[in-house]
């Protein structure tokens, strides 16, 4: 499974266009106004720049830098370029977190991945459900009623305050998260 997670890790998958970022925002605001210390992973389909033309760490990575290291007292942040032709896997990316700073780390995307995930559907847009044939989803969040019976919980897609409850006592954090020191 996930060899390189030290801390829980649960997943919000889904097809494309269904909201996973919609709702992942809306979660993470509450569970940082609870003391959470969340780290995310994000899957992208493409090729993508956290900054862009102009910008010298831009420049100095599209000039050769294999490794782009951007530091400020607020945030770093760490561009690695990928010769490899295939999509990271997950295990490889929590590997690269700190996860000694985090309560528990939520992951968008990585559908077709065996690890623990909530599923969002939307029956109105007209895809397959995936929870059929994945055996990983442990909850559906759902707008809508579903054409294929299950045995898991159904949480309102529309009640972002029901999924973060549904995360935490998954997770089985019923506290808020630890006391950090700074770093």
């Amino acid at each position: 499974m996930l060899k390189n997670a030290r801390v829980p890790v649960l997943g919000i998958a889904a097809w494309s266009g269904t909201g996973k970022t919609t709702l992942l925002v809306q979660v993470l605001d509450q569970l940082a106004a609870a003391g959470y210390a969340v780290g995310v992973i994000k899957h992208a389909h493409h090729s993508f720049d956290i900054d862009h033309p102009g910008k010298d760490s831009y420049e100095l990575r599209k000039a050769g830098a294999r490794q782009m290291l951007v530091a400020s007292r607020a945030r770093v942040a760490l561009v690695r370029e990928r010769a490899n032709e295939q999509e990271p896997r997950l295990d490889e990316l929590l590997a690269m977190l700190d996860q000694d700073a985090l309560d528990f780390i939520l992951v968008e995307g990585f559908k077709a991945e065996r690890f623990p995930k909530i599923e969002i559907h939307r029956p109105g847009l007209g895809m397959p459900p995936l929870f059929p044939a994945d055996s990983s989803v442990v909850a559906i969040a759902t707008d809508g009623p579903l054409a294929v019976a299950t045995t898991l919980p159904l949480l309102d897609l529309n009640r972002p305050r029901q999924i973060t409850d549904f995360i935490l006592t998954y997770l089985g954090r019923t506290s808020p998260g630890r006391v950090r020191r700074q770093v």
